[in-house]
């Protein structure tokens, strides 16, 4: 043994040929740390001194090569100077080219994924095997920096400009094909044939069939690129790149600027812009917003995982109702492996929801992320059915029947009667409390709230709802079920509207008090979506459906009648007394037609003005700060209302349960966090401006009393 740390070993392999592998103790997986980066370090300088090596080879003993570096400890640095941050870059970049720069060949064995300074490291070898289901990514611009250990400096030299600024600008990972197809790697084959391929190339390399320094050369080199091609390269890149990632969020676009900058210049000099860049961005609120995101993720996800311990194996469900949810729901589950029943009263109903779900498993195999053949196995697990009769062996069953309280309580009771006294039973309702729909239950303790969000297939959040009477075993078969599906799930207490409904429901009185003022819902629209949500208000109520909007409305009105029951006449109400449902039915706010890909097209509807016109009753003038202070002021109120009560365990949860849930911006953190950059005290001043408004716009005397003693949810410089 070469070295043997706690992150990694060095070892004789076979003949001259040495192995460091990685392997990090008390871990499932393997990540750059501080302990890891210095253990290579040491294991760098033993290779350096051995004599006799002839070959390098780099492997993991994990499922996965490396997940890369840990943002718990690096994410720590970025409170750092610039100056500082720029030094511990360049110290690693000095470790890889140690590396890089050993005076025989190095391959490395790339198994399961290799991401963010997992594949740099990669990169600084000089060839890549990489096995046929694994995965090679840069996703650091998904946390708003860039790849700051060389990832900048090698790809574009390996790949081309084009290519890399795609890879690294997008943060996409990459499979096995699309990854050799560009050139990252140079050999894809079967996982267990990984070791002995990534050998047979040193061994190649060793014979002189290879020139592994002309690789070296090219990489240490400047790009080879002529004035006109680096023009028209970074040129188009900014166009394609710029359009994409819109003006809130800066790295894609310093990505290029980096990559242009540092083209000409060779490796170690190049190593410098990308150090300086990388260090500018640490500096930016969207920088600390995006990893708060994924520190709150990792949380949210250790949290489910804990709740789901011990939970009863969900190996066959059943959906009750055929719908647009309901197909979605028995897609879901199938697509995971998990046999579903879907049930209907009617044979019209089970084939619209099997249509539902099989337009979804040919949208995977049209853009050739399923083969037919799995699309069909998939297929076979959804069972549609008139009746109960294969009820009795299902683990949980989703009841997702029209939203409609005596209806759900009916259906449930009906259920309950059929099912095993050991299955779960769940709702799917988006507003009706689970201790009213428990209320007839003889097994209350096996019931509890399991609400999607509509479409299904492209929603992360699932919420669990605990009721009072639901059972721990309830709420653990739930959490591991939507884990199962892929889903993030959240555990929530029983509410009228439950925490992201509930939430929704007072951005939407916002609106409607605008709009009753004078505002127009076109501009509130563009305010709110430049302002970073994914669709306005109005356009959001369309996709919802008004009428599903209009039902939802009036139970929040009875939960929390101070602030969600209003004493006059809104659009929405109009619009559905129209029957203008949104797009469901062609007409809502706006007016929809199908575009070429068999999307809905949001235009402008003349006829619109004057049906909701009854609902305007002022004519005041508004400024752009006006209309987002006054839509976000009553989200961020619940909100807290709902960390108050109890209803969501955690700021955290809270926080991803809206950026998952209702697509509120990740740029800014999360509604909390948008209260903790305002200041508290700031905040509680901004809403204070509307007072006249009414509760929507009051805070609580416990809030008044924590930014009176300049709390804040997060902590200075905290992210979860």
């Amino acid at each position: 043994m070469l070295f043997e740390g706690q992150s990694l070993t060095v070892a004789e392999a076979q003949d001259g040929i040495y192995e460091l592998r990685f392997d990090l103790n008390d871990s499932s997986v393997n990540k750059f740390n501080q302990a890891t980066v210095k253990e290579l370090g040491e294991a760098v300088k033993a290779l350096q001194r051995k004599d006799g090596v002839k070959g390098l080879l780099l492997s993991s003993a994990k499922k996965s090569f490396f997940v890369g570096a840990d943002i718990g400890e690096f994410g720590a640095l970025f409170q750092s100077p610039e100056d500082t941050i720029v030094d511990a870059l360049l110290e690693i970049d000095a470790l890889f080219s140690s590396l890089e720069d050993l005076p025989y060949p190095t391959v490395v064995a790339i198994n399961g994924e290799a991401l963010g300074g997992g594949l740099e490291v990669c990169l600084a070898c000089d060839y890549r095997v990489m096995g046929s289901k694994a995965k090679i990514g840069l996703p650091e611009v998904k946390l708003g920096i860039m790849p700051g250990w060389g990832g900048t400096v090698r790809l574009p030299r390996m790949i081309g400009v084009d290519n890399a600024i795609e890879w690294i600008a997008t943060g996409s990972n990459k499979r096995a094909a699309a990854a050799l197809k560009d050139g990252a790697v140079d050999a894809v084959v079967a996982e267990d044939q990984l070791q002995a391929a990534a050998m047979q190339l040193i061994q190649d390399c060793i014979a002189g069939k290879f020139d592994y320094q002309a690789r070296r050369d090219e990489k240490r080199s400047p790009l080879l690129l002529s004035t006109i091609e680096r023009t028209m390269a970074f040129e188009s890149a900014r166009g394609v790149v710029g359009a994409k990632a819109g003006p809130h969020y800066p790295a894609p676009m310093a990505i290029i600027k980096t990559i242009e900058k540092h083209a000409s210049l060779d490796r170690d000099n190049a190593f410098k812009v990308e150090a300086a860049a990388f260090a500018k961005l640490t500096k930016s609120p969207v920088t600390a917003s995006l990893i708060g995101i994924f520190m709150k993720d990792q949380s949210l996800k250790r949290q489910s995982k804990k709740l789901s311990e011990g939970a009863k194996e969900v190996n066959k469900t059943a959906v009750l109702g055929a719908g647009i949810m309901g197909g979605g729901i028995a897609y879901q589950s199938a697509s995971s492996g998990v046999p579903i029943l879907m049930k209907d009263i009617n044979q019209k109903a089970l084939d619209d929801g099997l249509a539902e779900s099989d337009k979804l498993f040919f949208k995977q195999i049209k853009r050739g992320r399923l083969k037919q053949t799995d699309a069909t196995a998939a297929m076979h697990r959804i069972v549609p059915t008139l009746s109960y009769g294969d009820f009795g062996d299902v683990d949980l069953v989703v009841e997702a029947v029209v939203e409609n309280p005596k209806i759900k309580q009916a259906v449930l009771s009906e259920v309950e009667g059929i099912i095993s006294e050991e299955a779960i039973l769940t709702s799917n309702t988006s507003t009706i409390s689970i201790d009213m729909l428990a209320q007839n239950l003889k097994r209350p303790e096996k019931f509890c709230g399991m609400h999607f969000f509509n479409p299904v297939h492209l929603m992360p959040l699932v919420e669990v709802i605990r009721g009072e009477k639901s059972g721990d075993a309830a709420i653990a078969s739930t959490v591991a079920y939507a884990r199962k599906l892929g889903k993030t799930p959240i555990v929530v207490n029983d509410c009228p509207g439950f925490f992201v409904n509930r939430v929704l429901f007072p951005y939407f009185g916002g609106f409607s008090l605008l709009h009753k003022q004078g505002a127009d819902f076109t501009r509130v629209d563009k305010l709110m979506e430049r302002w970073g949500w994914p669709m306005g208000p109005a356009y959001l109520l369309d996709v919802v459906g008004i009428d599903t909007g209009y039902h939802a409305g009036e139970v929040m009105a009875q939960g929390f009648p101070e602030r969600m029951k209003y004493d006059y006449v809104k659009a929405d109400e109009l619009l559905f007394k129209a029957e203008r449902f949104g797009q469901k039915n062609g007409v809502g706010f706006y007016r929809y037609e199908m575009d070429k890909r068999g999307k809905p097209k949001k235009l402008i509807d003349p006829a619109i003005t004057d049906i909701i016109q009854p609902a305007v009753t002022e004519q005041r003038e508004f400024t752009d700060d006006e209309i987002v202070e006054r839509m976000m002021i009553p989200m961020c109120l619940e909100t807290w209302r709902c960390l108050e009560e109890g209803i969501v365990a955690s700021a955290a949860d809270a926080d991803m349960g809206l950026v998952y849930g209702l697509g509120f911006p990740p740029f800014r953190g999360g509604v909390l966090h948008y209260i903790d950059t305002l200041g508290m005290s700031n905040f509680i001043d901004m809403c204070d401006k509307y007072a006249e408004l009414g509760p929507l716009y009051h805070p609580t005397e416990a809030m008044r009393t924590r930014a009176a003693n300049n709390e804040s949810f997060f902590g200075k410089g905290a992210s979860a």
